[in-house]
């Protein structure tokens, strides 16, 4: 399997998290989160800029080789909402699971995708960049 190929396989495999969990909070946010109704809708709300940030990174994989910018684009605003939960997490002492797992996803995971992207870019012929 190419290099190319993998990360296009890994983005796929990736981009099931948020997509099933964006699509869970926007159907159904009782599920996912407490509170009043209002509370529910902003929960809902969050959960479609979920949604659409997975699928949004779903329609890179078809040329991901030249998709630098929207992937590095969509990388920061992972990773500045995972700034956030992190700040959030200190302040409250929050640091569960459903803290720490989002948080490997959102610090970890995807910067390292956005950084086998580059190198994949940086490797494909110049005609396909």
């Amino acid at each position: 399997m190419s290099e190319r190929r993998a990360l296009q396989v890994a983005v796929a495999i990736a981009g099931l998290l948020p997509v099933a969990s964006g699509a869970l909070g926007v159907l159904r946010p009782e599920l996912l989160f407490a509170g009043p109704p209002h509370t529910l809708t902003h929960g809902a709300y969050l959960s479609g800029l979920l949604l659409g940030t997975g699928l949004a990174f779903w329609s890179l994989v078809p040329s991901i080789e030249r998709q630098g910018r929207a992937f590095g684009l969509l990388t920061a605003l992972v990773v500045l909402g995972g700034l956030a939960r992190a700040l959030a997490a200190l302040r409250l002492g929050a640091w569960g699971l459903p803290v720490i797992l989002p948080l490997v996803m959102e610090l970890a995971i995807t910067p390292a995708l956005w950084a086998w992207q580059r190198r994949v870019s940086k490797s494909a012929p110049s005609g396909l960049r």
